[in-house]
């Protein structure tokens, strides 16, 4: 009983800071089941699995009911991820404790560099944003002046992507890349996919790190679309993960599990407000600082324990 009073409350910090800084559970339950929950890597890994997939099963009606999964497209892009997700999933079992949270470790700091780059990028974007407005305000430019606080800073109608920028129900708010092509690179699809199983398989994470900028770059989606169809491929590839590790030695703490899930959950519609204080950049640049401290600390304990 101990043991779950203790998810729950670890669950709910952890959903607040999943909520304020809109980042994935996933990439943060496997080393807190670990090293704050005392659970072996590979039952760690297939709990996370679970939080993952109650989590994406909360937040797919919402993306639904706007319109903004590609049911299609997410689909096949989550059959092709199965391949991978099977593979990975056996292989985990296999690999030593240690040498697995080594390579979540690892993931941790290549992510972190990821997100640095993408939170100082959207900063200059945001920078150069700021001051066209400005200017064009000096002009008295009757299209680009407003006095609407919704507008001039992130407000409740935001999105929060995978990349870190907020946009809102209208235009973004800072500038976006060129349109990606419009017909999928079949190939590219094929490998993105792949990978995006292998690691939700592989370590328990629902990937969406990696499956939102991919739909944009290999499916053509808007990033609101592809936020949306991520989910979709996340319940599908955490699915597939869990039934391949059915037969293996592999125990799931089920108390423990729905407890930090649910306090989870809980805590991301508590913290979710509090990112829409604060600017895309800001939010993404302490993403990449929670996950290099994670990755610093994971890496310690598997290298010297």
């Amino acid at each position: 009983m101990e043991l779950v009073l203790l998810a729950i409350a670890i669950g709910l910090g952890v959903g607040l800071v999943v909520g304020a800084l809109g980042a994935g559970g996933g990439i943060l339950a496997l080393p807190v089941l670990v090293y704050l929950l005392r659970q072996d890597p590979h039952a760690a890994a297939a709990s996370s699995l679970v939080i993952v997939l109650i989590t994406a099963l909360a937040s797919l009606p919402h993306h639904a009911r706007h319109g903004n999964v590609d049911w299609r497209n997410g689909l096949v892009f989550a059959g092709v991820s199965t391949v991978g997700a099977v593979a990975a999933s056996r292989l985990s079992v296999l690999l030593d404790g240690q040498l697995l949270m080594t390579l979540f470790g690892a993931m941790l700091a290549l992510v972190a560099v990821a997100m640095l780059q993408r939170g100082l990028r959207t900063r200059g974007q945001e920078r150069v944003l700021r001051e066209t407005r400005r200017r064009r305000a000096e002009h008295e430019d009757p299209v680009a002046h407003h006095d609407d606080p919704v507008l001039d800073q992130p407000g409740p109608d935001t999105v929060e992507m995978a990349d870190g920028i907020q946009h809102h129900h209208g235009e973004p708010d800072i500038p976006t890349s060129p349109p990606p092509p419009a017909s999928p690179r079949l190939s590219l699809v094929a490998l993105t996919a792949t990978i995006t199983g292998f690691l939700t398989g592989f370590f328990g994470v629902g990937g969406g790190f990696i499956v939102v900028p991919m739909l944009v770059i290999a499916l053509g989606l808007a990033m609101r679309r592809a936020s949306g169809t991520s989910l979709l491929v996340m319940i599908v590839a955490t699915i597939v993960s869990l039934l391949a590790r059915v037969g293996t030695e592999v125990q799931i703490d089920w108390g423990v599990t729905l407890a930090f899930a649910v306090a989870s959950a809980v805590g991301g519609v508590i913290g979710g407000p509090i990112s829409a204080k604060a600017r895309a950049s800001t939010l993404t640049l302490i993403f990449a600082a929670l996950l290099a401290g994670v990755s610093a600390v994971t890496l310690f304990q598997t290298l010297t324990g």
